[in-house]
This record gives structure tokens, sequence and C-alpha cells, in this order.
């Protein structure tokens, strides 16, 4: 580090994260020690412009040893001249060096490893995330040393706020010239939660110092290599022995998938349920190796059927909200996203607004229908709205009767028509591997389509019907075209757009009830 000139730290956080408290902290931890400090900061809204970024510089020679010379501040970062940039979600971070603030030769990079997804990959009908792995590559770039942690892990293991985290990752990189005991100093003088403060503190400087170690002994006989900082896979998810099914008619390639799935669907209904959905999946499998009797695919349409059937027949109810919303693991869950004390009451509201179609989805079949012609033939759509406190016997238990009505599900008008539906996609799948193996895969990965609740459900089964009936014999590349379509917008005009170029008719338009709305009372002005 140059002693003549400043150590420049960015500093990105969220709104709500802390990262005003942290810059504080790092200005008065300078003075403590007996450097100069000076910090700026630009507000942003959240994901949406941006996160509010805070600079800071420290003047990395004692005020003793300056006599009465003093340094000279910048007020903002200039592209290229960063020694350290310090971030509490990857996409910000990228974002940052998209910007041309970071330099490999010269930035030390810091950042959380956990994703707060933005606005427009909220808003996408498919997967609109972005790749982690991309951008944690392209950190890796465009930094002269990096390190990268989860740092909302630490701070719910240390039940603390994300800003301490922070301060002890910079801590344990050696960036600032502080020592650990300049910086708990500041963090005790602060006041509030001080001792959660320090406890996250102390696991994120461990973990980079750790990082730091094992960088350097990876170094030590493999220098070249772009992934020495220990990058490991996350944990993969794990059933529980109890719960493993009798898989010997599949390959042992698709028992993980296989099993995870069972394991879903059994804990949606029964063990009855999570034996049709691998019989769904024995029929297709076998329909999958006479069209592919090599195996050169890997049963990969198989493969895909198996995730999206296990998330469709697990689809979203009243029951299953019900049964999710009052379990006692969302309970301490809660406890410790709020860092709720044992001794502490803490009150939770849940909030429904049930409409006719979701009632009517709980009733057979004849009284369903009638319940929609009502609905239909009133001036306004009609809901129930609801705030139970789980926190009362009262709430608590209209929940878990709720919960109950798991046995009846079965002889529902919504479980019905979604049964239907899913053997229409089956077949489907089955008729293309008839055809030829491709589309059948294509078919398959149509599963992706059904997703979310109400309308938006609603939505996906009526596009991927379309598909179905008109595409299932077509060439493949005119399924994944129609596939990719549906996803790319809600209102369907790119898969209009994409049917029609392959020959299939564009979907119906769908029979809108008018509701008239009642004028509302006029009133004399004064």
């Amino acid at each position: 580090m140059r002693r003549q000139e400043p150590i420049t730290l960015l500093i990105c956080a969220l709104g709500g994260e802390g990262g005003g408290v942290l810059t504080e902290w790092l200005v008065d931890t300078a003075r403590r020690a007996g450097y100069a400090a000076q910090s700026t900061s630009i507000p942003g809204v959240a994901q949406r412009t941006g996160a509010t970024t805070y600079y800071l510089e420290v003047f990395p020679v004692p005020l003793a040893q300056l006599g009465d010379k003093r340094p000279v501040f910048s007020l903002n970062p200039l592209p290229g001249r960063l020694d350290g940039l310090l971030s509490s979600e990857l996409l910000e971070t990228s974002r940052q060096i998209g910007h041309g603030l970071v330099s490999a030769e010269r930035t030390l990079v810091i950042s959380a490893s956990g994703r707060t997804l933005t606005t427009l990959e909220r808003m996408q009908p498919g997967d609109g995330r972005h790749d982690s792995d991309e951008l944690q590559a392209l950190l890796r770039e465009h930094s002269r040393a990096h390190h990268v942690l989860d740092m909302s892990a630490l701070a719910r293991e240390a039940r603390t706020v994300v800003s301490a985290v922070m301060l002890g990752a910079l801590a344990g990189s050696g960036l600032l010239p502080f020592q650990r005991a300049d910086y708990e100093a500041t963090v005790r003088a602060g006041g509030g939660p001080a001792e959660a403060s320090l406890r996250g503190f102390a696991l994120a400087r461990d973990e980079v110092q750790r990082q730091r170690q094992q960088q350097g002994l990876l170094d030590a006989w493999l220098p070249a290599s772009p992934h020495a900082d220990g990058d490991t896979d996350g944990d993969a998810e794990t059933v529980s022995p109890a719960t493993q099914p009798d898989l010997q008619d599949f390959p042992a390639t698709l028992h993980p998938l296989l099993a995870l799935g069972h394991a879903r669907v059994c804990d949606y209904q029964n063990a009855a349920y999570g034996e049709r959905y691998l019989q769904r999946l024995r029929t297709l499998l076998a329909a999958e190796r006479a069209a592919d009797p090599s195996a050169r695919h890997s049963f990969a349409a198989t493969r895909e059927a198996a995730r999206w059937l296990a998330l469709w027949m697990a689809f979203d109810d009243l029951v299953r909200v019900a049964d999710l919303k009052s379990r006692a693991s969302r309970l301490q869950r809660v406890r410790a996203e709020v860092q709720a004390r044992d001794d502490e009451l803490l009150k939770v509201y849940e909030h429904f607004k049930p409409g006719v179609p979701e009632i009517a989805g709980l009733l057979p079949a004849p009284l369903a229908a009638r319940l929609l012609a009502w609905d239909r033939r009133r001036a306004q759509p009609w809901a129930l709205p609801l705030k139970l406190g789980t926190h009362t016997i009262t709430g608590l238990l209209a929940l878990r009767a709720v919960a109950r009505l798991k046995a009846w599900r079965v002889h529902s008008s919504r479980f019905a028509t979604e049964q239907v539906l899913i053997e229409q996609w089956l077949q489907g799948i089955h008729t293309g591997l008839q055809h030829n193996w491709a589309n059948g895969n294509e078919l398959a990965q149509c599963g992706r389509l059904i997703k979310g609740y109400g309308s938006t459900h609603e939505r996906g089964q009526e596009n991927l019907l379309h598909i179905l009936r008109y595409l299932a014999t077509a060439p493949a590349d005119s399924i994944a075209a129609a596939r990719q379509a549906a996803l790319k917008d809600e209102a369907g005009q790119a898969l209009d757009a994409t049917l029609q170029a392959h020959g299939a008719p564009p979907r119906p338009l769908k029979e809108v009830p008018i509701r008239w709305m009642r004028r509302p009372p006029t009133t004399a002005r004064p």
C-alpha cells in the first residue's frame, strides 16, 4: 500500500442492512486508532437504482507521525482507484465491477454470496435469476484478491445484523491498519446489542482469515488455478431415511431426484399419493426406454418429468397454505429472523384473502360449479379478507382445522381437475416419445410452465395444453421455441407469434365476464 495515498474503500449495502452504522463504526475506529478518515454516502433505492453506497478514505499513516500535516481526501471514488470493495449482495458487487470502479491489479473485493432478487428477475415468468456462478467468475476476474462468504447465514447464527458481519469480514482481510481491539471497542461504545454484533464480527473475521490461510496453502502448490479460493458447491438437499422409497425399478442416476420428489409428494398428501407419483414415472420410463434403447440420453426426459411432476402434484391450495403457515418449524424460523428471545412474546398475524375460486376448489364438482356460476353473475368479485393471529389458540386452531382437510382434498373439484391435466401432460410426453425422443424430452421440459397459483397457474396450464394439442408431433425445436416464448411474457404475445411461425394457431381468446361497476354516490360540492 502506498503510504502517501489514502486507502480507498467503497461499501455497498441494501436498505435496512445498517450500511450507515457500519461506516460510522469504521470512522470511529480510525479515530480511536489515531488515523485520519473521511466518509461520504450516495443514497440508492435498494435493487432498483442500486444500493446505498458509502465511500471511505483512511490515511495509512497515524496522525502522530504527520506532525502539522493533514491529508486531503476525495468525496467520491474514481474508476480503477479502489483499494477495497465491500458489498452485502452478489449482484450489487457485480454492478460496481461493471461501473469500472475496481481494478484487477489493485482492488480487494469482499462480497456476500447471497442474492436479493431484483424486480426484473421476479417479473420473469420463467427463471429470470442471474447465474451466481457467472457473477462470482466476474468477481474473480476483476479483483486483486477476493473473499466470498454467506453473510446472511453468519448474521443469523450470531443473531445480529449484516453490518456487524461486514465489519468482521473487513477486519479479517487486513485492508485497514487497525487492530481487532480497536474494532471491538468501537462496537461496544455504540451501545445497543453489542454482544450480538461482536459475535457476528468474530464469525466473519475468522471466516475471512480462514480463507486467507487457505489461499496461501493452495497457492503453494497450485498458483495458477482460478479456483484457488476453495469455492465448493453448496450442500445438497437430503431426505431422511424414513422417507426413502423403493426405487429399484429406476436407474441409479435418477434416485436422488426421485427421492426428493417422492418426499415432497408424501408430505403434501400421503404415502399412497407418493406411490402414485412413482407409478406415473415408471410408465414414462418404460416409454423412454423404448424410444432410446441404448440410454444415450441418460433418461433425461424422465428426469425432467420427475422434477416438474413433483411440483405440480403438490400444487398450492388453501389446505397446503394453512399447513405450511401453522407448522412449528415456520414459527421457529420467524423467531430466528426477528431475533426474538425465548422469554419474549412474539405476535404473528397471517393475512388471507381467499376468493370464490379458492373456496370452490375444496368443494365437490357439482357444488363448485354452482358456486363459480354465482360468482360470475356478481357485479364485483367476492373475497373473504382474514387476519389470523397464529400466536393465539383460536388463530392457530383455525389454520390447523383447514390443514386437517388434507384427507378431504382427494374429493375436491380442484384435485380432480389437476389430476386430469397432469395425465394429459404425461400422455403428451408419451406420445412425443413414440414419435421422437427429442419431442418427448421437450414436452417433459414444458412442465416448467406450471407454476404459481391463481391466474398465473391457470395461464401456465392453458399454454401447456395448447402446445400439447398442436405441437406434440412437430419438430422438437418448434416445441422448445414455444416453451421459451411462453416464459418470456405473461400476456402471451410472444407465444402466439411463435405458434403461428411454426404452423400452429394462436391461443383462443379467453372469455372474461364483464362486471359492471356500481357508480359511486355523487356529492354536491360546496
